[in-house]
């Protein structure tokens, strides 16, 4: 199965989220084609509701923590509520930033 289809399907058992969006972002790093170790969340659920960001982000993380020990490198989380959502975002998640890292066999050359 591939880790985006995992990570999704366990986010919308655990969470029933009202929108779920799990982009696979590693083609925007120094990593081989086709690969699947970036990955940017934003999900949105009334189960957020009550929680501060560090929590929602501990309860996304202890779903998909299999993932994160052995198969991805990095995972950028958007948690919103469905108020939080819809006030500030309107159904358009934020854009991820540039990566700024290099490869091994960038810092090979240096």
């Amino acid at each position: 199965m591939l880790i985006h289809t995992s990570i999704e399907q366990k986010l919308l058992h655990a969470f029933d989220p009202v929108f779920l969006e799990v982009i696979n972002e590693s083609h925007m790093h120094s990593v081989a084609p086709g690969s699947e170790s970036h990955f940017k969340v934003v999900i949105v659920t009334p189960a957020f509701d009550g929680m501060r960001l560090l929590q929602r982000h501990r309860a996304v993380n202890a779903i998909v923590a299999e993932e994160l020990a052995e198969k991805i490198h990095a995972l950028a989380l958007h948690t919103y509520t469905p108020s939080e959502w819809y006030e500030y975002y309107a159904e358009k998640p934020p854009a991820s930033p540039k990566c700024f890292g290099g490869s091994k066999r960038d810092k090979a050359l240096t």
